[in-house]
């Protein structure tokens, strides 16, 4: 297996090519669609089997059944949202459920992304677009997306206004398959730190994989000074770490140090292999467990109320099975990375180092606080809902493919 850059040392290489390739009197549009191909080409090599520990699927942990909880206001969100589409808009951002463009997210801005861009959508599409993120999501969850999208803003403000590249509007929607009550289809929000990948059949959801993040994280300036996110996060997640014995706590660190980026599962890493490490929920006492649960709420909460109780009812079979590790210092000003693993959900979250704002801190070479990237998986292949479609073209074959 190739080693690893990390996804700031394939910024850096990607970046070189850009700068190398412009110096050839290629233009920033072009480098970003060559830089963009190769990540896909790269990234959708192998076929989607989803995030293992050994790279065999624990299967049976996602049967199709019914939650209870009624999907009918984001599938009529949906089509809402459909029909303040042009004819040339719908066309290129719908694509047939079984579609590799679920797959095709990245959070890095060079990325050339399909769908209609709020950008170009007039303020009747673009509000009908936000009603769809407000079906979908909890107003905590709406409000985190709004947020980062503002704060992609504030990055475009503390670049000298460069909107070609950051910009609360360069964010794209598309949707998979036909809203339905009966069968599968979806809808993708992707940008600059913000995707979510919202996969619904029946009265079903599968909310990832979704990625958190910003730089910088707090605004202090710009149109939208004082807006923050990840603060709790960032908070508890050190408040775990400093809830456990030191026995516990020794199984839990990894590395003292952190001196890059640690995320292991974001764009194009739907296939990694990752096995348990760190101290496990089994090892920990019932105010732990409690602790531990509700540090994986603040993430799972962002989907609507309703499917969110759904995921906790999941993640509480597991907590035993459910590992918590952690790369980095253990002060209130230290950097760090922490990692929730279980067989049903993956998070991770991560100081991150700086690049859109390398040219304002004091040192460039080391993670900072105000640039964080959190992402959210369902290991053992139900990521973009896979295994649950799998399951659902078993039982209706003639299906498959047809979107």
């Amino acid at each position: 297996m190739p080693k690893r850059l990390g996804l700031f040392g394939v910024f850096v290489a990607l970046t070189g090519i850009a700068f190398l390739k412009a110096q050839q009197g290629t233009s920033r549009a072009e480098n970003f669609q060559r830089m963009s191909e190769r990540a896909e080409k790269q990234g959708l090599a192998e076929p989607f089997k989803g995030i293992t520990t050994n790279g065999t699927v624990e299967p049976g942990l996602f049967p199709i059944r019914s939650t209870g909880v009624s999907t009918a206001p984001v599938r009529q969100a949906a089509v809402r949202f459909l029909d303040s589409l042009t004819k040339a808009q719908r066309i290129k951002s719908t694509f047939t459920v079984d579609d590799d463009e679920w797959r095709k997210w990245m959070n890095q801005h060079f990325y050339i992304r399909q769908g209609v861009s709020f950008l170009e959508m007039t303020d009747r599409q673009r509000d009908a677009a936000f009603n769809l993120l407000a079906a979908s999501l909890s107003a905590k969850g709406l409000k985190l997306s709004r947020d980062i999208m503002h704060l992609n803003e504030t990055l475009a403000e503390l670049n000298n206004n460069d909107h070609e590249q950051y910009g609360e509007w360069l964010y794209h929607m598309t949707l998979m398959g036909e809203p339905s009550a009966t069968e599968p289809w979806g809808w993708q929000i992707d940008g600059h730190h913000l995707i979510i990948n919202y996969f619904v059949l029946g009265d079903q959801v599968v909310m990832t994989p979704a990625f958190y993040g910003s730089e910088p994280v707090i605004a202090t300036s710009g149109k939208y000074k004082g807006t923050a996110i990840l603060q709790a996060e960032q908070a508890d997640g050190l408040k775990m770490l400093l809830a456990l014995d030191e026995g516990q706590r020794k199984k839990a660190v990894l590395n003292f140090s952190k001196t890059g980026d640690n995320n292991l599962t974001e764009a194009f890493k739907d296939n990694v292999v990752l096995d348990y490490a760190g101290v496990k929920g089994s090892d920990l006492n019932a105010a732990q467990k409690q602790r531990l649960l509700g540090l994986i709420d603040l993430y799972i909460s962002n989907g609507d109320a309703g499917h969110a109780r759904v995921k906790m009812d999941e993640v509480r079979q597991h907590i035993d099975e459910t590992w918590f590790a952690w790369i980095g210092g253990n002060e209130t000003g230290s950097v760090y990375y922490y990692r929730i693993h279980s067989p049903v959900v993956l998070i991770e979250f991560d100081h991150q180092l700086p690049v859109g704002v390398r040219h304002l801190v004091a040192n460039p070479k080391v993670p900072f606080h105000d640039h964080v990237h959190v992402v959210v998986r369902t290991p053992n292949g139900n990521d973009y809902g896979k295994d649950l479609l799998r399951q659902h073209y078993a039982l209706h074959p003639h299906q498959a493919g047809t979107g």
